[in-house]
């Protein structure tokens, strides 16, 4: 839960700064949030859910 919030802050931070500068028009914007929104709603949310897991657990592991 505390990933998944954190990555949702980071993205809406990425996305507000993308439209700002000019790099990401708002109607992209929208429809990127859309596709984000009803892909959480099909049967690859899970699968998807997984794997940042994992590459979120592999980036944690890494020793500096």
């Amino acid at each position: 839960m505390a990933i998944s919030l954190s990555v949702v802050v980071l993205l809406a931070v990425i996305l507000v700064v993308l439209i700002r500068g000019g790099s990401i028009k708002a109607g992209p914007a929208i429809v990127a949030i859309l596709f984000g929104f009803f892909l959480a709603s099909t049967n690859i949310a899970p699968s998807v859910n997984k794997f940042l897991n994992s590459l979120a657990d592999t980036i944690n592991q890494i020793r500096f």
